[in-house]
């Protein structure tokens, strides 16, 4: 009955990729199948303790390992998903890219000994202004394949000085220093955190999201994201 009438949805309103808007097969999610093999992987996952998202965190903070999914740049094919999920409204994308990137990292033992996911929390003001937190979307879709739980009140946003993108790397940093708050240090210290973004750029606001969280003490912090842009 939930096949049929997920079929009958599937008649009334299409499902279709959010890369290239062609419409989904009965199994597909969210990107087609055609686009999944393209979409331009990373591969971090190979090597989570050495690669160019880790190496941005080196000496910095009490790193444990870091994974992107795909190489991200604004207007490519792979970048429309994200920028789907941010500004068109499409909340079950987050989840169901945070699902297919989390089977294919599973796969290779990247969440080992990972405690606790927690999402790169937005203002409250932001929130609202977009109905959700997109980097808690992915983490439910993490969590939904990994039984991780989320702590999603370990760090507050304090404040928002608009867009990073047109920020050069200087201005990204300023932009979110004393940006985030930990809340409850008792329930993350100690414990092996993933950190969860949708994408990374110069990894000024995970840095400033892990640093405060280290604040705990005797945590380590890994990354993982969708996007990462290449140096």
């Amino acid at each position: 009955m939930i096949n049929l009438w997920n079929s009958l949805i599937d008649l009334i309103v299409p499902r279709v990729c959010a890369i290239c808007g062609n419409r989904l097969a009965g199994p597909e999610q969210a990107i087609c199948a055609a686009c999944n093999r393209h979409l331009p992987r990373t591969d971090h996952v190979l090597t989570p303790l050495d690669n160019l998202l880790c190496r941005l965190y080196w000496k910095q903070i009490p790193i444990g390992k870091a994974a992107a999914w795909f190489y991200y740049s604004a207007g490519s094919p792979a970048g429309r998903a994200i920028y789907a999920l941010k500004y068109h409204h499409q909340a079950d994308i987050g989840r169901l890219l945070g699902e297919m990137m989390a089977r294919e990292f599973r796969a290779e033992g990247f969440f080992e000994g990972i405690e606790l996911l927690v999402p790169v929390p937005l203002t409250r003001g932001r929130q609202r202004q977009r109905g959700y937190n997109q980097s808690l979307l992915i983490a439910e879709g993490v969590s939904h394949i990994t039984g991780i739980p989320i702590a999603d009140k370990a760090l507050r946003r304090v404040h928002f000085d608009g867009s990073q993108t047109q920020n050069d790397i200087e201005a990204r940093r300023q932009n979110v220093k004393n940006a985030f708050q930990l809340r409850h240090p008792e329930h993350v210290k100690g414990r092996h955190l993933l950190l969860i973004d949708d994408v990374v750029t110069t990894g000024a606001t995970t840095l400033s999201c892990a640093k405060e969280l280290a604040k705990a003490g005797e945590v380590t912090v890994s990354v993982l994201s969708l996007g990462f842009v290449r140096p």
